[in-house]
């Protein structure tokens, strides 16, 4: 790929993330206003959680209908049909109206089974029945959910950023508008009835799109064994998704026989830690059905120099937040949801838990990164399944073992570690099956990124002292959250410019296999100088990935 075809291209993908980012920033401002109303209305009690088990259904079912799961499997048999000049109609009109009958009953099961789910996923709550009656209306997200999450694959293999990134801003608009009006009629109740009228609207926000696509494609008919490779890829897939999830069950299972409100701090400190890691993975989204093109034609050394760029620019991002986070958890916490019913104890327990929280957000990107590096090439593999289920293990016993001495926060930590031992397991198995990725440089790059979050977290917490923070004599919250935000981006990037000179720079700029800064780090191992014959994975610009 020549660096004219490279510009062009990696001009693509910054717009394209940029206005995912735009329209996704939009969602998670509505997201926090939602957190907020639900803070300050209902504060951190045994109300809250029990929304919070039936908030466990579209937690799931969001990573598995439309995030990871079904971008997963659709994306790559899309991109596969597209680049063969076949339509996407006849795909849709066989996958779509079979999913949305099974989805269909899955939510029916869940609704008359609420009573056992509710026992299964928290058994130590002393008044099972609003949980049970949310549990009720938010199975309805079930069926919404995997039409909002086919629409959304099939747009981004398209290209179409747009409307997927718009669904979370629909969303949180209906749960808003729904706990505005009926709060106080039916408290907690209208939160969950905001659930299932937002989860329509993610719908609703795509359909004109994806009607579009499916008007402007060829209708020849489609290619049965892209369809059977589909339906074969779903099991590892699904059960991946359903691990990784699983780490919230663990909390909620333990943390319902803590306090009550552990699970409701355990969730506002992950709301507000996990916002860098979605952000971070714009990227990743973005990036994805490139990779899926690039795996279809394959071409693994541009597979390798793709999970290369995009890990060190989301490590840094992740690193740079957690840095924040750590230092600066009270304020946040005090600024976001310190209002109403939620009181200053309250800030306090969330703000220990989201400290122990950012330490696994490495983890949890690194997770979602190189899960779609195994899954873009659409063949079904069980190795990701595998590695989660180790780190759920290590979590379910961290979590186990310490909870009764150290209550929510022990939850946190058991998470950060298993998430982060199956991110490192995940890095081992590309390289092994993937992509001769170089994991000496990765490693190198990585520990000099931690250097860097370490320093610039450290400046923070110099800053929060010389604020006042925790002392009951410092400025107004919104300062020191604002002020210290400005001081460990600054020293971050200070940081990096000195110690870690062209780190990001030399990934994102590196040029075709076989010469330039793309090959500079590869030399200290050689199974990363192993490339592909030309006549396997054609011209370089066929993948259409930056060069």
């Amino acid at each position: 790929m020549t660096a004219t075809d490279a510009a062009p291209r990696a001009s693509s993908i910054g717009r394209a993330a940029a206005l995912s980012g735009v329209l996704i920033a939009g969602g998670t401002v509505l997201g926090f206003l939602r957190d907020l109303a639900m803070a300050h209305l209902f504060g951190a009690s045994g109300s809250t959680d029990a929304f919070l088990v039936a908030w466990t259904i579209p937690e799931t079912v969001s990573p598995l209908l439309i995030e990871d799961a079904m971008a997963l499997l659709m994306v790559p048999a899309i991109t596969r049909l597209l680049a063969g000049g076949e339509g996407v109609r006849p795909f849709v009109g066989a996958t779509l109206p079979r999913l949305v009958a099974v989805l269909a009953a899955v939510a029916v099961t869940l609704a008359v089974g609420a009573p056992v789910l509710v026992h299964l996923l928290a058994p130590g709550l002393p008044e099972p029945g609003p949980a049970v009656e949310c549990v009720r209306l938010t199975a309805v997200t079930v069926v919404t959910f995997g039409i909002a999450g086919f629409m959304s694959a099939t747009l981004r293999a398209h290209h179409r950023f747009g409307p997927p990134a718009a669904i979370y801003l629909a969303y949180n608009v209906g749960i808003l508008t729904l706990i505005a009006g009926f709060s106080g009629a039916i408290g907690i109740t209208s939160a969950a009835v905001g659930v299932a009228c937002g989860s329509v609207l993610m719908v609703v926000v795509q359909a004109p799109a994806f009607l579009r696509c499916l008007r402007e494609a060829p209708a020849p008919p489609g290619r049965a064994d892209e369809l059977r490779l589909g339906l074969a890829a779903v099991a590892p897939i699904v059960v991946y998704t359903v691990t990784r999830q699983a780490q919230v069950f663990v909390e909620r299972f333990l943390g319902s026989g803590l306090t009550a409100g552990s699970i409701s701090h355990l969730n506002y400190a992950q709301k507000v830690a996990q916002v860098p890691m979605v952000l971070s993975l714009l990227i990743v989204t973005v990036t994805f059905p490139r990779l899926a093109r690039a795996s279809a034609d394959g071409d693994t050394g541009q597979i390798a120099r793709r999970i290369q760029r995009d890990l060190v620019v989301v490590s840094g991002m992740v690193l740079c937040a957690a840095a924040y986070l750590v230092a600066f958890a009270p304020v946040i916490v005090e600024v976001l949801f310190e209002h109403g019913e939620f009181t200053s104890a309250d800030t306090g327990s969330t703000a220990a838990i989201m400290r122990v929280y950012a330490l696994g957000l490495w983890g949890q990107s690194t997770v979602g990164l190189a899960a779609r590096a195994f899954f873009a090439h659409g063949r079904p593999t069980w190795r990701p399944a595998a590695v989660l289920a180790t780190g759920l293990a290590v979590t379910a016993a961290i979590g186990a073992a310490l909870a009764a001495v150290a209550g929510a926060v022990a939850l946190a930590a058991a998470n950060a570690a298993g998430i982060t031992v199956a991110a490192v397991l995940l890095l081992l198995g590309l390289r092994l099956k993937v992509a001769p990725i170089p994991l000496r440089r990765i490693g190198a790059d990585i520990a000099r990124l931690v250097l860097v979050a370490a320093g610039s977290g450290a400046a923070g917490l110099l800053a929060a002292a010389a604020f006042g923070i925790g002392q009951g004599t410092g400025a107004p919250a919104i300062v020191p959250a604002v002020a210290g935000g400005v001081v460990t981006v600054a020293t971050f990037a200070a940081l990096i410019a000195v110690a870690g000179r062209g780190l990001i720079a030399s990934w994102i700029t590196a040029g075709p296999p076989g010469g330039g800064p793309a090959d500079s780090g590869r030399a200290s191992e050689p199974a990363d100088r192993r490339t592909d014959p030309p006549d396997r994975a054609g011209p370089a610009g066929r993948s259409g990935l930056p060069g």
